[in-house]
């Protein structure tokens, strides 16, 4: 499924962020997607493609609840990187880069990145 991408500042926003999803949709932050050049852009879809199929195969709430909860346990636990250490953002960070990857990815892929430090 290709994600319907909205480009815009997004109140919702802190002030790092420059993608979200929220399954559909994909918010990009318009002053970042303004400055960026157009491989950076592409990369960033398909980090954020990535979390469409990840919410996907997990029926979307249980992924937002497995999102959150992962956080908690790393943040918790003293993790200064929470955030870039779940599962869901270490499958899309290591494989924004290839284009061919939602093609050939195979399900719940994501469960090999979860380790827990």
């Amino acid at each position: 499924m290709k994600p319907i991408v909205k480009i815009g500042t997004w109140w919702f926003f802190p002030k790092h962020v420059i993608g979200m999803t929220l399954f559909p949709f994909v918010f990009i932050d318009k002053n970042w997607a303004s400055k960026v050049d157009k491989q950076t852009y592409q990369e960033t879809i398909i980090h954020e493609s990535i979390h469409i199929r990840q919410q996907l195969e997990l029926l979307i709430i249980p992924f937002y609840l497995w999102y959150g909860i992962e956080f908690l346990i790393r943040w918790i636990g003293g993790n200064k990187n929470a955030y870039s250490s779940l599962c869901f953002e270490q499958e899309a960070n290591a494989n924004e880069y290839n284009s061919d990857y939602l093609r050939k990815r195979k399900f719940w892929v994501f469960i090999k990145y979860l380790k827990i430090k």
